[in-house]
């Protein structure tokens, strides 16, 4: 892939280097935070090379590439775009969404940076569970091999150290999400974790140190291990030193803001907020464990059919912060099943990818099941939800149940993460030892289920010939809504199609949409039109309605498949000027009326009314059109010769 020009393309389709505020990346996703999101041009993103989707998510835009191919595009967007202007990428984001979704985005923006961190700490965990477990004939390795103890011994601090200094990390991302100094939340947290404090994982087990107070006693714990502590108190201190920078003057305030927000927030850490929000944390952990516990099967088979639910609206990242306390405090809660939930997800979907690669005979297709497929047996499951389940509708049903059925038996048989990891196959490691069997079965159940109602939705609902296979191809579900035309065939035109429209008909790769010039979406031709009356350019049946009516598709008894797309970026008028005749489904003869638009209102709101008729799917066929200066609607515009 040539990282370059792919990201060039990126820039230039999200409406060039003035319009990006900010470039982030995570997993599998290029996330963008764009001055006027209005100026993207999601088709021709679409059909960039390496784009397995695109989709808004509030104000944040979102390229998925998949993992790996991210970081390399990320890496070279930020090089052609030079350095940011910090003024540029401080500029505070539109709030939108309500107050539950930007509670979710905050805790993603925290959590996000941290888990690589937080996973290379939990896999070393797992490395250790194996050298230490009792794994052979009632002994571990370990003890068969004194001579690796001390090898053990070290992966077990290094596995530790995240934990143990959790507080720390979050300090550092939250305060800087909170508008406050990051540093100085690095330095908070590294209060609350001081080893002359007597360890938060020795609460119970020994008395623990007073400080005396001008009278007040105030126990000398520290928050090995805790969340939600260390998020109120980042929360205060940003607030603090926020205040203090506004009311301080400027020849004192790098000397005393510091030492005041440091100062003051510290002691209402250990006489107030501390102490509370670790009772509150224990709390939660311990309802939550208590809850999946008292279902059973019953609660993980709902948490596991929910989970892909969730993922899709990004609540999943609140998640994060419970099952980084459930880990953190596995000696009493037994760990997260959470993880355990996500890893039956995540195979899920992969294995409802690998059914619809042994049974799709689209070439496209194959390919981005392929890569996505094992990229979710990996624990990464963007490029297969986004790509293809949800895409054809019926695999992504398979997946949830597939992922509810093995939840439900992990649920039945308390099986639960001692760490966190890439949740998929490779989470066995992240697993205790003797939990390896029942996760085991757990994934097989999940794939199986998955896999085999992928196959019988397949079949039952005749998904290959479905109207969604068309946007599957074009990586959106919009604007490639597939349909075909078929007429009769007289030397050597197997099909004839005509005019959509009156008006200058043209071939497409005059078109004045850049994406349907270059023939990204497929070949075809591009009307002028003189009025608003959309025709049937055959005999066929409606496929799809696009819902706000500015594009209809037709698939014709020959099985050719058409897109009707009236307007350059109409989409953006959400139906004014479109009125819509037909339903999906519907038979129609050629110059049956399809769609009336407005052509008036459409100029007035500054959109250029060109028509397209393009065909997406087209394969081992050429197109031959027809130009007029003065076609009508119903007249021969182009031909298809298969080869």
């Amino acid at each position: 892939m040539d990282y370059a020009k792919v990201a060039g393309e990126v820039i230039r389709y999200v409406g060039g280097k003035e319009n990006i505020r900010s470039v982030t990346h995570c997993a599998t996703r290029l996330r963008l935070q764009l001055r006027d999101n209005s100026l993207r041009n999601e088709e021709a993103l679409s059909d960039v090379e390496g784009v397995k989707g695109v989709f808004l998510s509030q104000t944040q835009f979102q390229i998925i590439f998949g993992s790996g191919t991210v970081n390399m595009v990320c890496d070279e967007v930020l090089r052609q775009l030079g350095n940011l202007d910090e003024a540029q990428q401080a500029q505070p984001e539109e709030k939108k969404g309500n107050i539950l979704q930007r509670f979710v985005k905050m805790l993603s923006d925290i959590f996000v940076p941290i888990i690589p961190a937080i996973v290379a700490g939990g896999l070393l965990m797992g490395l250790n569970n194996v050298l230490t477990a009792d794994l052979i004939n009632g002994q571990s390795i370990i003890s068969l091999y004194p001579q690796w103890q001390g090898l053990a011994a070290a992966i077990n601090l290094f596995a530790s150290a995240p934990f143990t200094f959790l507080p720390v990390l979050i300090g550092f991302s939250a305060a800087r999400q909170f508008g406050g100094n990051a540093f100085l939340g690095a330095a908070m947290g590294m209060i609350m974790v001081h080893p002359d404090l007597m360890s938060a994982y020795q609460i119970g087990v020994g008395e623990a140190p007073v400080w005396n107070i001008f009278g007040l006693e105030v126990a000398a714990i520290g928050y090995q291990g805790t969340v939600l502590p260390v998020l109120a108190v980042s929360w205060i201190l940003a607030n603090i030193e926020k205040r203090l920078h506004r009311v301080t003057p400027s020849w004192l305030d790098n000397l005393t803001t510091p030492l005041l927000s440091i100062l003051v927030t510290s002691f209402l850490t250990f006489i107030v907020v501390g102490p509370v929000m670790r009772e509150a944390g224990n709390l939660l952990a311990a309802g939550i464990t208590w809850l999946y516990n008292t279902l059973g099967a019953l609660g993980g088979a709902i948490f596991g059919l929910v989970y892909a639910p969730i993922t899709l609206t990004g609540m999943h990242h609140s998640f994060i912060a419970i099952e980084t306390q459930l880990i953190a405090d596995s000696a009493s809660t037994g760990g997260s099943f959470i993880f355990s939930t996500a890893s039956m997800n995540n195979v899920a979907q992969g294995a409802a990818v690998l059914a619809v690669l042994m049974l799709t005979k689209n070439d496209k297709m194959k390919s981005i099941c392929s890569a996505s497929g094992v990229s979710a047996l990996l624990g990464i499951t963007e490029p297969a939800m986004f790509g293809v389940t949800l895409k054809l509708k019926y695999p992504f049903y398979a997946a949830i149940i597939g992922s509810a059925a093995g939840s439900a038996y992990l649920a039945a048989t308390r099986t639960l993460a001692q760490a966190l990891g890439a949740a998929g196959i490779p989470g066995f490691i992240s697993m205790r030892p003797d939990h390896y069997l029942d996760f085991a079965v757990g994934l097989i159940l999940s794939m199986a289920v998955s896999f085999l109602l992928t196959v019988f939705f397949w079949k039952k609902n005749h998904l290959e010939e479905e109207p969604q296979k068309a946007a599957f191809l074009k990586g959106q579900s919009a604007q490639a809504a597939p349909a075909a035309v078929a007429s009769a065939a007289a030397g050597g035109m197997e099909e004839i199609l005509c005019a959509p429209v009156s008006g200058r008909l043209m071939p497409v790769s005059e078109a004045a949409d850049e994406a349907f010039a270059s023939r990204a979406l497929g070949d075809g031709i591009a009307v002028d039109p003189e009025n608003g009356d959309i025709c049937a350019p055959c005999s066929g049946t409606v496929s799809m309605i696009f819902p706000t009516g500015h594009a209809v598709g037709l698939t014709t008894e020959k099985g050719t498949e058409i897109l009707i797309h009236v307007g350059i970026d109409t989409v953006k008028l959400n139906g004014e000027s479109f009125e819509i005749l037909v339903k999906q489904g519907e038979e129609v003869k050629t110059g049956d009326l399809l769609i009336r638009a407005d052509l008036d209102k459409i100029r007035k709101a500054g959109y250029n009314p060109q028509t397209m008729m393009i065909l997406p799917e087209l394969e081992n066929a050429s197109v031959e059109v027809f130009p007029k200066a003065a076609a009508k609607a119903g007249e021969k515009a182009l031909a298809i010769h298969r080869k």
